[in-house]
């Protein structure tokens, strides 16, 4: 049975989706709750840190009924039906895992885990529970994103050749979890997977050789990372990440007869949006769309999963190949850029 395709049970009786959120991160209360509430047919039931008081506090703060002292606690209520996992990286395997033994449906943050296995291990667990298990990246959801996904394809600038992806912001607490290389932190794992997500997403192919060259922070992790994929075809991806420069944000799709910009590509808020359509440097359109909550799309898509008992638009497949192009531009850096092969599925 391949990554991805076990067979979901479905939620029968047409009741909402309940759901656990496991731990008190700041993506929770500012992004993901309130995008739950959005939901047509989902309601938040409970939360659940290590601390008792603490997730009760923040059960308060934010209006949800349940409180759990433990995560294990949140997994054995009865009343919940999926859980959303924003807990540091290096939690991500565990408690996903634990999720889908307790019979949890799993949504969890990027990048799912810490490396391509993982992904394989987590996904089987989920395949073995019948329950859905997605990675939280919010952006392919974008209405933006699937067009310019869409215009690439069809060739609006020509053979798609080059793409340039920029995601970078300064961490300025030396505490900060993102500086934690015990739990799996560093700009490539934080920000960094969003331009190796985009890059392979936009050009719908696998990387076949990567490098890189990083600098690092005291705590030793990639503070910043400078890194190319290329891929079949000639074609090749530049990636900037950073945890200690300003906050930079974009991508631009170079093609033989023109290319795109995405301001904010990642992270646009609920404003309407636009791709730019360039050839050389006349303008040649401006593609524009309303705003959305794109992290409302992402908990709707998997909503009606859990509901109708089907696998969603991106597994944890995809996410195993995000993190195998992760792992080999680390293998480069490590190298002082030295290009590596990176691992394909079926080696």
């Amino acid at each position: 049975m391949g990554i991805g395709h076990g067979a979901v049970s479905a939620l029968a009786d047409g009741r909402p989706v309940r759901w656990g959120v496991m731990g008190t991160a700041n993506i929770a209360a500012a992004a993901v709750m309130p995008a739950i509430r959005a939901t047509d047919g989902c309601e938040i039931a409970a939360v659940a840190s290590r601390d008792g008081e603490r997730a009760r506090r923040f059960a308060e703060d934010h209006g949800v009924a349940g409180a759990h002292g433990s995560y294990d606690a949140l997994l054995a209520d009865d009343e919940i039906d999926a859980v959303y996992v924003p807990l540091p990286n290096a939690l991500h395997r565990e408690w996903a895992i634990r999720a889908a033994e307790a019979g949890k449906h799993v949504l969890c943050e990027k990048p799912l885990a810490l490396n391509a296995a993982e992904c394989i291990e987590m996904q089987a667990a989920a395949d073995r529970a019948g329950v859905v298990l997605m990675e939280a990246f919010m952006y392919r959801f974008h209405p933006r994103i699937e067009a310019l996904i869409r215009h690439v394809a069809g060739g609006a600038i020509g053979e798609a050749a080059t793409i340039d992806a920029t995601f970078t912001f300064r961490v300025k607490n030396p505490k900060n979890i993102r500086l934690s290389p015990d739990l799996g932190g560093g700009s490539l794992m934080d920000v960094g997977c969003y331009c190796v997500n985009f890059a392979r997403t936009v050009f719908g192919a696998e990387p076949t050789h990567a490098s890189a060259v990083t600098v690092e922070t005291p705590t030793g992790v990639d503070g910043r990372l400078h890194g190319y994929l290329e891929f079949p075809g000639g074609r090749v991806a530049h990636l900037t990440s950073s945890l200690l420069d300003e906050r930079r944000e974009y991508c631009v799709v170079g093609g033989t007869e023109g290319h795109l910009t995405v301001a904010d590509t990642f992270l646009p808020g609920t404003a309407p949006t636009e791709i730019v359509h360039f050839a050389g440097r006349s303008e040649v359109d401006r593609l524009r769309f309303g705003g959305v909550d794109e992290y409302q799309l992402m908990v709707s898509h998997f909503a009606d999963c859990v509901r109708a008992g089907t696998a969603p638009r991106y597994t944890a497949g995809d996410a195993a190949a995000t993190l195998r192009a992760i792992a080999a531009l680390r293998e480069s850096a490590a190298g002082a850029g030295t290009p590596v092969a990176v691992q394909q599925e079926n080696t």
